[in-house]
């Protein structure tokens, strides 16, 4: 069988001279294994990259900002406290998107990132349906 350029293997390309492999030592270098697995190492830095962190408080994203101007809710630190509170419970019960009702809104929150999707305000929620959810919890 004929490769290329009419050599017929490599040892008519390279001659008498030897073949190494690439030194693993210049290859590796700088990298020290940690003990951590490749998943652990791999979930951290998506983590990482995402702005996920698991010991931050709960964040709203640019939707759900917007749209508790326009309805004009008031995020007191209360409320901050028990919508915090309402999602580590529903973390603990394994829940990964959940809808979270106080006396007058409801709050869409996706639990493992901590983020509220969206918020509505009580009149909307009237004649709407909550798709996708695994959870409700009630303040």
């Amino acid at each position: 069988m004929k490769v290329g350029n009419n050599y017929q293997n490599i040892n008519q390309l390279v001659g008498n001279r030897s073949i190494n492999n690439v030194n693993t030592a210049n290859r590796n270098a700088g990298i020290t294994p940690i003990g951590a697995d490749f998943g652990t190492l791999l979930k951290e830095q998506l983590d990482k990259n995402s702005g996920i962190d698991k010991n931050r408080g709960l964040q709203f994203s640019k939707h759900a900002q917007e749209r508790v101007v326009q309805r004009g809710i008031e995020l007191t630190p209360e409320l901050m406290e028990e919508l915090n509170d309402a999602v580590k419970k529903a973390d603990a019960k394994g829940a990964k998107d959940v809808v979270i009702f106080d006396s007058m809104n409801a709050f869409i929150v996706n639990v493992p990132n901590k983020t509220v999707v969206t918020t509505m305000s009580g009149s909307e929620m009237r004649d709407n349906v909550f798709t996708n959810i695994d959870g409700a919890v009630i303040l």
